[in-house]
């Protein structure tokens, strides 16, 4: 009887489409294998002759990284059973067809993330072992596997915090919040290699790859790499951040549109940080590589954010008696907002009641580890004032949670209190709602209702945590006793009188109102109110001074008195930031004793408003008609105007077209053609800046169809 033939490997099918479906990474293309752990693919090896599962041995090896070991979890080896034999690697529920045998091979949800190479040593009963390799595959984690540290156990959020490749950011002021759309584009087909990229350029992998590479199997692990490798302050991160005000180097962060046109620019020229970003770029960015990587991530806006660097919950800001805000040569700040993310995952090195929601900040405001980085801090903990437990979370609390102090001075030194805000900072903190372009308000799951006896107790608890080690005399624990300053005989408030666009003037009154207290007088009271009103920079500081006025006021016991304000726009044409941003502070002398009395108002003007209209059914491959409009409500042209469009699966990269001048009043009306790539929702994103206007956004959601059998 003739010997049997050795086997011989012929051919390998990877199966990718199937696969790549089954592993919810089709959208990422069909040109590569794109698996996620916890979870099975299959593959189809075509021999000489037909398997003999008795006499040929087939064993497996998948690697990763470089010099990879069992020890350190980047190589794993596993023979061919009849069944899988738990949550390791295995190749089981084999079938032989002719000389074809589909294998499944299962890979477990501790598995490192990554670029594997997939091998196959063929063995028979006697002659030298054969290896042939099999081909390549990208491992991301699976927030569908309850296996895994990301499982996330609801279809519709998985839907929102992996799927969709767009969403918005929120900005501007808390009383008013304006949306801007963002392209995260995870799905573009080389941005999976791009976050890899960002991986092996990270310091941790420059001093021992195989170290690092062995803890890509920890979602916290590769959080706080990505954290860190989104700004550049230490290393080639993606992007350089800028709050100054000369961009000519580079593109000013209001003028992104999206992620994609970042992080292809990144690459391709090998690792450069790219000019510029502020948190909400960071922010966005993070977000897109997060999801491609397959952790449920979702960008957060906290308006009146701290940066409180010397820990003792408080922010010290000061005026002078002309109600001038004045510099400080202390780094504590108030953001009038500022964007981090929301990484959702299980946190097995935290005590139980931490899992979920954990806070990851990419914007370079301070080291944790000796690097630039921020987080994984759990909301819950932020919420409960459990301020030792890691990462950064005594500095993400303070974000939400500080106290600001006001003073006034004079002559060289504070003079008194004006005011102890326990509810400015932290407010309107916001994500996109799921399945919907509307906005979510996610502030309780930060704090407790402010004012309420949980959050003044979880403000203390944490309080007591962060400033009894240091044993110096805190401002904060001065303040909580001191009441004093509050006692005022009258109430004031400023008001937008309409509503303020750019290059109009802008009106505002003061409202004021006798306070019914038998503590004062019933008396009239005699005010001198100075006016103030600088232009705000993102960071909470101001320039100076741009306009000032002063009124005197009579005010009647338990009357109210508005007084009307104008604020022209000569007077600020020339001073305002990109983002266009407003301070106005007033501060009343009360004649009658010497006090003093501040009120603020903080405001972004409004640009003109853009429209972006489609009338047909837009389908995969047909011509789609897009019209934009955009009418010149200022008083002025808008000079030097440049359009730039984006959007995931309707077009590939960008499309730019020079608009040149718009004259006050007048309308320009676009017509484009877009032929849509890919089928599903998908989002069209505008800007339109100008020498004068930065930042003019829209955007169109837009269902795509899938093109017709032919």
């Amino acid at each position: 009887m003739d010997p049997v033939a050795a086997l011989e490997l012929r051919s390998v099918e990877l199966q990718i489409p199937r696969n790549n479906e089954d592993h919810h990474t089709q959208e990422m293309g069909l040109t590569k294998l794109i698996l996620r752990r916890g979870q099975k693919f299959s593959l189809t090896l075509t021999f000489n002759r037909p398997f003999q599962p008795q006499k040929d041995h087939l064993t497996f090896v998948a690697e990763t990284g470089p010099e990879p070991t069992e020890l350190l979890g980047t190589r794993a080896t596993f023979v061919l059973i009849q069944t899988r034999p738990g949550n390791v690697w295995s190749a089981s529920d084999f079938v032989i067809d002719s000389n074809s045998l589909q294998v499944s091979i299962f890979i477990p949800a501790s598995a490192v993330i990554g670029h594997y190479t997939l091998k196959t040593e063929i063995s028979g009963d006697q002659g030298p072992s054969v290896t042939y390799p099999l081909g390549n595959f990208i491992l991301l984690f699976n927030p569908w596997s309850s296996e895994d540290d990301v499982y996330l156990p609801s279809e519709t959020l998985l839907q929102e915090y992996i799927m969709s490749d767009y969403g918005f950011v929120y900005k501007g002021q808390e009383n008013s919040i304006t949306s801007r759309p963002w392209n995260y584009g995870q799905f573009e087909e080389d941005i999976v290699d791009i976050c890899f990229e960002i991986l092996n350029k990270s310091l941790y992998f420059l001093r021992n790859p195989s170290r690092d590479h062995s803890q890509r199997s920890d979602v916290v692990y590769v959080c706080r790499v990505v954290s860190a490798m989104i700004n550049s302050n230490d290393d080639s991160g993606v992007l350089q951040g800028n709050w100054g005000e000369d961009y000519s180097e580079g593109i000013s962060p209001l003028e992104w549109n999206g992620s994609v046109a970042i992080l292809r620019q990144w690459s391709a020229r090998g690792g450069q940080p790219v000019k510029y970003g502020q948190c909400w770029v960071f922010a966005s960015v993070m977000c897109t590589v997060m999801r491609c990587l397959g952790v449920p991530t979702r960008v957060v806006s906290n308006f009146h954010s701290a940066h409180n660097t010397d820990g003792n919950l408080t922010i010290d800001t000061y005026y002078d008696r002309t109600a001038e805000m004045l510099p400080t040569q202390k780094p504590d700040k108030i953001w009038n907002f500022h964007v981090w993310n929301e990484c959702w995952m299980i946190r097995k090195d935290l005590p139980p009641g931490y899992n979920g929601w954990q806070v990851l900040d990419p914007t370079p405001q301070q080291t944790s580890s000796g690097l630039f980085c921020c987080g994984p801090a759990s909301v819950r903990a932020i919420k409960e004032g459990d301020v030792h437990l890691p990462y950064d979370t005594p500095f993400v609390f303070t974000e939400v949670n500080a106290d600001e102090v006001i003073w006034l001075f004079e002559g060289g030194q504070v003079q008194e209190i004006l005011a102890h805000n326990t509810n400015y900072i932290g407010k309107a903190i916001s994500t996109k709602m799921v399945g919907s372009d509307q906005r979510l308000d996610i502030t309780s799951s930060y704090k407790y209702p402010e004012g309420s006896s949980e959050e003044r107790s979880v403000f203390i608890k944490a309080s007591r945590k962060l400033l009894e080690p240091r044993r110096d005399s805190s401002s904060l624990l001065d303040l909580l006793g001191s009441e004093g300053f509050k006692d005022k005989p009258v109430q004031l408030q400023l008001r937008l009188a309409r509503a303020p666009m750019w290059g109009q003037d802008l009106m505002l009154t003061l409202h004021v109102q006798r306070v019914p207290d038998r503590a004062h007088s019933q008396d009239p009271i005699g005010l001198t109110v100075r006016f103030c009103a600088q232009a705000l920079l993102h960071g909470g500081s101001t320039r100076k001074p741009f306009w000032r006025h002063a009124v005197r006021l009579n005010v009647d016991f338990e009357k109210e008195l508005q007084w009307p304000l104008l604020l022209p726009y000569s007077n600020y044409r020339n001073k305002l930031t990109d983002e266009k941003l407003i301070h106005v502070s007033g501060i009343a002398e009360v004649e009658e004793t010497g006090r003093f009395i501040l009120v603020l108002k903080d405001f972004s003007l409004e640009p003109p408003q853009l429209s972006i209209e489609v009338f047909e059914r837009a389908e995969v491959g047909k011509a789609l008609n897009i019209y934009i409009t955009l009418t010149n409500t200022l008083m002025v042209a808008l000079s030097n105007c440049t359009m730039v469009l984006e959007g995931s699966g309707l077009i590939n990269g960008q499309i730019t077209k020079d608009l040149g001048i718009l004259m006050a009043g007048h309308i320009i009306q676009i017509q484009l053609e877009l032929y849509p790539i890919k089928a599903g929702p998908h989002q069209l994103q505008v800007l339109i800046s100008s020498s004068e206007v930065k930042e003019i956004k829209g955007y169109k959601d837009i269902f795509i169809a899938t093109a017709p059998a032919s």
